[in-house]
């Protein structure tokens, strides 16, 4: 074998070393980027609102989608260019991290859509219910009337007999 193939050789299999080291790298970058599992699972809030805005801030992956956009990048260049021995563990972690931030992208979606009918639900209740205490307070006031009708017939029923 000739040098210059030796060295070309060479310098294929850092080139192949380096890809590599890229991928790794933006997956990385890719997951430190997601948000962090208590974040989601922890918030401080004072009502359902402030809950559900406190997570969806927490559901935001940040720069984890251009990370994951360079580590398959790099990999297709790789893998395109032969340039890995073995692959299929980096192949693996692209999808894994990237159906990760798939779910943190819906979950966000899902809270968001939580978060724009919660108010709305509740001017719902709240409506009802002042509709149901009227209605007891109408009840109530109807019932004391009749009880005041019937102390009044009851007295002038006494009164007649007295009178008798």
């Amino acid at each position: 074998m000739s040098q210059s193939t030796l060295d070309e050789d060479e310098l294929f299999g850092e080139a192949a070393s380096e890809v590599r080291e890229d991928v790794e790298a933006s997956l990385e970058e890719a997951e430190a980027a997601l948000p962090d599992a208590d974040d989601i699972w922890n918030v401080n809030a004072d009502n359902t609102l402030g809950a559900l805005n406190a997570l969806r801030s927490a559901l935001d992956t940040g720069d984890a989608e251009d990370a994951l956009r360079d580590a398959k990048k790099w990999y297709t260049m790789g893998e395109r260019a032969d340039a890995f021995e073995d692959a299929a563990d980096l192949e693996a972690e692209i999808e894994r991290v990237g159906e990760a931030i798939e779910d943190i992208d819906d979950a966000k979606e899902q809270v968001g859509d939580l978060t724009s009918t919660i108010p709305g639900l509740k001017n719902t209740l709240e409506d009802l219910q002042a509709d149901t205490e009227a209605d007891d307070a109408e009840e109530d006031e109807t019932e004391a009337d009749a009880d005041e009708a019937t102390e009044d017939e009851e007295t002038d029923a006494e009164e007649a007999e007295a009178a008798e």
